[in-house]
């Protein structure tokens, strides 16, 4: 996949150079009442490329501190119930402890150990 995305941005890098260097003239912007710039075709594009990136860039970090940020309803409720589950093996465990002296067969070892041949 790394190789479809180089070959993908290297032609498209390759068309913007080849058009840059056909497009030398000189053209006007307007950017606000008052305030016009005037520079090469190719220069003009590279610099709306460059801040068509960044604000690509911009855009992606963005989403991505947002999904940081987005807990979701199902895990949440996994994690109570997650909580409730060990919190009732705590419970059960303690309970096993305290019936454990009443069950049969479970008088503690004196230490001796009977040989079976």
């Amino acid at each position: 996949m790394r190789q479809v995305n180089f070959v993908v941005i290297f032609v498209i890098c390759l068309a913007l150079v080849l058009f840059g260097i056909e497009n030398t003239d000189p053209a006007t912007i307007h950017i606000v009442r008052g305030l016009d710039i005037e520079a090469p075709l190719c220069i003009e594009l590279m610099i709306s490329l460059g801040v068509g990136a960044v604000l690509a860039w911009v855009f992606s970090v963005w989403v991505q501190v947002q999904g940081y940020f987005k807990i979701n309803p199902q895990v949440q409720q996994r994690e109570m119930r997650i909580q409730q589950l060990e919190e009732d093996v705590e419970r059960y465990r303690v309970e096993l402890e305290d019936l454990q002296p009443m069950l049969p067969g479970a008088a503690k070892d004196t230490g001796t150990e009977e040989a079976v041949a």
